[in-house]
């Protein structure tokens, strides 16, 4: 198995929510994107954008409203949109089937990457503790996924001893989070985060990676910027 596969895994139980429309072609193969709600252990749910190859449609009518369980791996690119790059993500599946018997937990992944950012620790107006990281996650043919994740209480102290290159371990779910932005003094945008809310997490034993030290990341536009949305 490529270990690629093992350092970037997500889980999710959910429904279509959304028509199923072809996202790009590559080498004769398409693959399309459609959107996927998926609960949460209390009555919110997520939203999330997942990324299939024909291949794997081939037995399955995924129409709206049709259970079905996504097994992959989160994926990140960038978007040119209104003057500046964003960073997207999407759940790349590599195995998609109907769902036939619902676990306790609809929404996991595992990440084993570097911070190639460094972590911004603060408190909310309401008193609670976050913290944000950007993690790379190596991928096949020297590519990297850019994560934003979120930590809370202990872990989110824990971020303040990380710096950029620290190889780290992190397990959660994968969210969309709705916030405004404030575009002027008098004018707000609403706007969908989308980030892996952290739930456990571990700093690993390895050397730092080329790629997380020599990031460019600071010319993105990262919906996790400090002070996005109130908790």
């Amino acid at each position: 198995m490529d270990n690629f596969m093992l350092n970037n895994k997500i889980y999710l139980e959910g429904k279509v929510n959304s028509e199923l429309t072809l996202s790009h072609e590559m080498y004769g193969e398409g693959f399309y994107i459609f959107e996927m709600e998926v609960p949460r252990l209390s009555d919110a749910k997520d939203d999330l954008f997942i990324t299939v190859s024909e291949r794997l449609l081939n037995n399955l009518d995924l129409k709206i409203g049709t259970e079905v369980v996504v097994e992959g791996q989160l994926r990140s690119y960038n978007k040119f949109v209104e003057g500046s790059n964003r960073l997207i993500l999407t759940v790349f599946a590599r195995n998609i089937n109907y769902c036939t018997e619902k676990s306790k937990n609809p929404n996991q992944i595992f990440l084993d990457g570097y911070i190639c950012k460094e972590p911004i620790y603060r408190q909310t107006p309401f008193g609670r503790e976050i913290a944000d990281m950007l993690v790379a996650v190596n991928r096949s043919y020297n590519k990297s996924d850019y994560i934003p994740t979120i930590a809370w209480g202990r872990n989110s102290r824990f971020c303040q001893t990380l710096k950029i290159g620290d190889n780290i371990r992190v397990w959660g779910r994968l969210q969309s989070r709705e916030y405004q932005k404030k575009v002027s003094e008098s004018e707000f945008i609403n706007k969908v985060a989308y980030e892996v809310s952290i739930s456990k997490m571990e700093k690993a034993n390895k050397e730092c990676s080329q790629d997380a030290e020599n990031s460019e990341i600071s010319a993105l536009e990262i919906e996790t910027e400090e002070g996005a949305g109130i908790y």
